[in-house]
């Protein structure tokens, strides 16, 4: 087995040591393997060597998220790092201690006394750490699931990320495979931009041909410098590989030699945007490959090209190092002709032993400035990624990975078995409608029917003229029917293996749902390709109207993930109730609190039944309760939208958490997770958690078309912001008016309820809105908004008769000065290789601020969790009593139509009356007919038949087109 050797920076070794060269080696080598121990130290990062960071510490709301200072000490600048990189900051990197700014501030400032000496010096760099030392160091420091997150974050960003993480302590690396499992990237190939078509792949799956960069020996060529133009084009310049002329990147790095990085190049299928039109990873070593070979061996296996730059190649060690490898990749030497020591003869003779032509070989003359030779380069990478046959996959480096000697961070035991279990229940899915039918037959037609009797036993619409004793019993009956048919059901393969792997010790637990929400994710996305792509092809037919119509179907049932199995533990659960306190079906749940603590989301209300399992949910929350420290106090966030408008994205970067955010999922409802708040801040906020509540997307145009599509998004809403502190209203400029219609029947769904006794506070998100003078320009909008609003209120106030409420702000506290936030666009320039804005991050930093700091103004204290529990069950029975004002668009809309009803029973009382009025009088004529008193009337009992139809005819015809009438001018 190959072990890896070191390279130690010049600047790291004792300028004065004059010793033989086994003692200088023994010296390095004892150097190096103190060397993390010393950066850990001056990190503050030691204690986490072994007892690594978890995500739940990052996700917990501090003192520090209000401060956006690095710190003035280098212990500082790891959490820096970090909580700039969850909020997706592209800054993220550029940490320096104030410490350092302000020496450079002070040297630079006016009143500095000149001094000639110190010109020619370099500045100290002692203070300083380079950013690859603090991402290498979280990394080893972090455990695997806040690796995942920052692999995530990171690519989100654009930056590379830790393909091979060296080790200098145990003279290992690691390949990262598990760390950028939670990668998913979407791109066009040029083969299918005429189509419109794209590519969604989890990156670790994705078979790709990749390039690598690496050095040999000295170079005066900044690879990573040249790296990032070759993947920029001219519109579009970032920073994606670290390098000296970066913030911090001329700090000496102590730790991170041989660290290989990765990226990606991915096309979006414009021509004259993309730089290389298939998508191609790209590696880069970080040192000499002499003093690294393991990695080198590695990237040659694993490449399709590998670039070697190199200032001069004069030493055997060096030329042999290049011949004596085995080459997968083809191999390309990239040299810098400015070099005083530059020797042809080494490189002819290297080219002749190699078998190298003039295309393999790129030399930058002093006549080429630095966009030719980035041009030449990156035609060099199109002829290889256009040629190449050699394609692979992450996942499949391990194997070469196993045979180098170098570890791979998913082979622990606990991943390893976690892994089993969630294939033991996917590998079998073919079919995810029929698998959702034969192994989750709880939560389909079943629950839905439920969903209806619970909501009719409260509203009683289809009760037409039975006795409502009658009726009610008959529905109890049938709820207890239904109920006993689930308990009839066997529990599925599938629910035995999921119920059993979540009950295993907590990081088995993690280590499974994180592998069963990953391959679903897989399964659901092929499916829906699948499907997409036959759809697609079936509309250019009109005449397969109903094959149109049942793919349309299976689209909407194509969704599958975790949250379909915690959904049929909650029916298993419901329905088990009935059974004794001992049956296992009732214990299930003795696990899910433990994962709303870790970060996890849980299902708080089952969008495609509209309804919340009140008691599987009342008895998690009961739990979590029991779990943590009596009266716990909780204050909930949620956030209210229109579909596709950012809400789960603005969650994600305010607080990085991962509510899902695949536009391909058909999952509806909210769902909740729980924050930690640090100790610092509970005296700030009154509370000990914030609960995010995250709700799908509302006014779906897959829901659009049901008769009760009102009805689910007002429940919904008014559900939310009644159970909510603070509700962040995301709005777009093409569905505003959709937002304030809902939030007109939330506002009158109020002041309907009894039972909402607190006045939740409101904040308005307008996204996509860069202009720095929106908020200025749009006083006018704002202004209007709220006299909208506030007519809806009065309206709904008098339809309530609780006319004390006379604007929006009596129902809801809202300022249109504070309460509106405008966010740019979520990315700087052109998925798929744009990264996130920091425009974008910086807001809703501030957003988050703003939020936490109106959380800690709340008049009323915050709940605990039991009192949270009762209030979720006290708003969702008032909300089930609601069959009314649900089913309008807004409450002007429920205005109308109560007056138009008032109208209405006014005309059919007047009608009513004229037309009794009438029949008594043709009653008292038809009784007198052929007596003396009627001797005017015909004697012809059919024609005085005849003359009083026509008579009824004609005053029913007069009534008819005064209806008519009345309702066009209503």
């Amino acid at each position: 087995m190959k072990t890896t050797s070191f390279h130690i920076s010049s600047e790291l070794v004792p300028q004065h040591l004059d010793a033989p060269a086994g003692e200088l080696e023994s010296y390095i080598m004892t150097s190096c393997k103190t060397q993390l121990a010393r950066l850990l130290e001056d990190l503050g990062l030691g204690q986490y060597y072994r007892k690594k960071i978890q995500l739940r510490k990052i996700l917990e709301i501090d003192e520090k998220t209000l401060i956006d200072e690095p710190g003035n000490q280098k212990s500082d600048l790891p959490w820096y790092f970090l909580r700039k990189l969850v909020m997706v900051n592209v800054t993220a990197r550029n940490v320096k201690c104030t410490s350092v700014c302000n020496s450079c501030n002070d040297n630079t400032s006016g009143n500095a006394k000149l001094s000639f000496e110190n010109l020619f010096n370099s500045t100290n760099t002692d203070d300083k750490v380079n950013s690859l030392d603090i991402i290498t160091a979280l990394f080893l420091c972090s455990d695997g699931f806040l690796q995942q997150e920052i692999a995530l974050k990171m690519s989100m960003c654009q930056f590379s990320v830790p393909l091979l993480l060296p080790n200098c302590d145990t003279n290992q690396c690691t390949l990262m495979l598990w760390a950028m499992r939670d990668i998913v990237k979407k791109y066009r190939p040029q083969s299918l931009s005429e189509s419109k078509g794209f590519i969604e792949d989890r990156i670790v799956l994705s078979e790709l041909p990749m390039i690598s960069f690496v050095r040999l020996g000295e170079c005066s060529l900044s690879k990573s410098e040249i790296l990032n133009k070759l993947l920029s084009n001219s519109q579009q310049y970032h920073d994606t590989f670290v390098h000296y002329n970066m913030e911090c990147g001329d700090s000496p790095r102590r730790t991170s030699n041989g660290l290989t990085e990765i990226t990606w190049y991915l096309p979006g299928g414009k021509a004259n945007i993309d730089i290389v039109s298939q998508p191609v990873a790209v590696a880069n070593l970080r040192g000499d490959i002499a003093s690294f070979q393991t990695q080198y061996s590695f990237l040659c296996q694993t490449s399709a090209a590998i670039f070697v730059f190199f200032d001069h190649l004069d030493s055997e060690s060096e030329l042999s190092l290049l011949t004596n490898q085995q080459h997968k990749a083809q191999i390309f030497l990239v040299g810098n002709n400015v070099s005083k020591h530059n020797s042809t003869d080494s490189l002819k003779k290297l080219v002749q032993t190699m078998g190298l032509t003039k295309t393999n070989i790129i030399i930058k003359t002093k006549q080429r400035n630095d966009a030719d030779f980035v041009k030449s380069l990156r035609q060099t990478v199109r002829d290889v990624v256009r040629n190449s046959k050699m394609k692979m996959t992450i996942e499949q480096m391990a194997d070469i990975a196993h045979e180098l000697g170098i570890l791979v961070d998913e082979e622990s035991p606990e991943c390893q078995t976690a892994k089993t279990n969630a294939e033991a229940i996917t590998a079998e899915i073919q079919h995810i409608h029929r698998f959702k039918e034969d192994q989750l037959p709880q939560q389909g037609e079943i629950w839905k029917e439920l969903t209806w009797l619970e909501k009719e036993e409260f509203r009683l619409q289809h009760i037409g003229s039975e006795n409502i004793q009658d009726y009610k019993s008959e529905l109890q009956k049938r709820k207890k029917e239904l109920r006993k048919k689930q308990n009839s059901y066997e529990m599925s393969t599938a629910m035995t293996c999921f119920i059993n792997a979540i009950s295993s010790p907590g990081t088995k637990r993690f280590y499974f749902l994180k592998w069963m929400r990953m391959n679903l994710d897989n399964l659901s996305r092929i499916k829906l390709s699948e499907l997409q792509e036959k759809y697609k092809e079936k509309c250019k037919n009109s005449e397969n109207k109903k094959e149109i119509n049942e793919i349309d179907r299976q689209i909407s049932n194509s969704s599958l993930g975790t949250e379909h199995f915690f959904r049929e533990m909650g029916q298993i659960y419901e329905a088990s109730l009935s059974l004794p306190q001992t049956d296992p079906a009732r214990q299930q749940l003795q696990h899910l609190p433990k994962l709303l603590l870790d970060g996890f989301p849980l299902e708080l209300v089952d969008g495609d039944a509209s309804n919340i399992p009140l008691r599987w949910v009342s008895d998690v929350l009961s739990q979590l309760s029991d779990l943590v420290s009596p009266n716990r106090k909780i204050l909930v966030v949620t956030v209210l939208g229109v579909q596709s408008t950012g809400k789960s994205t603005l969650l994600n970067t305010m607080f990085g958490v991962q509510f899902a955010v695949s536009s391909g999922r058909c999952t509806r409802g909210a769902f909740m997770l729980l924050i930690k708040i640090n100790e610092d801040m509970k005296k700030v906020l009154n509370c000990d958690f914030m609960l995010i509540i995250d709700t799908e997307g509302l006014k779906s145009p897959e829901l659009a078309q049901l008769d009760n599509s009102f009805e689910h998004d007002n429940e919904l809403a008014t559900l939310v912001v009644g159970l909510s502190d603070v509700t962040i209203v995301n709005i777009t400029m093409e569905n505003s008016t959709e937002m304030k219609n809902i939030l007109q029947i939330v506002v009158h769904a109020f002041l309907r309820m009894k039972e909402v006794g607190k006045k939740p506070k409101c904040v308005f998100v307008h996204q996509n809105v860069s202009d720095v003078s929106a908020h200025e320009k749009n006083l006018r909008n704002r202004k209007l908004l709220l006299e909208q609003l506030n007519e809806t209120t009065q309206a709904a106030a008098r339809m309530e008769k609780k006319e004390e409420n006379k604007s929006f702000t009596d129902v809801m506290e809202y300022s249109p000065d504070t309460g509106n936030w405008y966010i740019p666009g979520l990315w700087n320039g052109n998925p798929p290789m744009a990264p996130v804005s920091v425009g974008y991050s910086e807001a809703v930093y501030e957003l988050k601020k703003n939020i936490i700091q109106l959380l800690g103004n709340c008049e009323s204290s915050a709940n605990d969790i039991m009192e949270f529990k009762e209030w979720v069950t006290s708003l969702w029975t008032a909300v089930k009593h609601e069959n009314f004002i649900f089913s309008f668009r807004n409450s002007l809309v429920a205005d109308a139509y109560t007056s138009l009803c008032a109208e209405l029973d006014k005309w059919e009382w007047e009608f009513k009356k004229e037309m009794y009025t009438w029949v008594t009088n043709a009653e008292t004529r038809i009784s007198n007919f052929g007596t003396i008193a009627v001797k005017s009337e015909s004697s012809d009992i059919n024609e005085f038949l005849k003359c009083l139809k026509s008579e009824a005819s004609t005053l029913l015809s007069t009534w008819e087109k005064k209806f008519l009438e009345n309702l066009t001018l209503s």
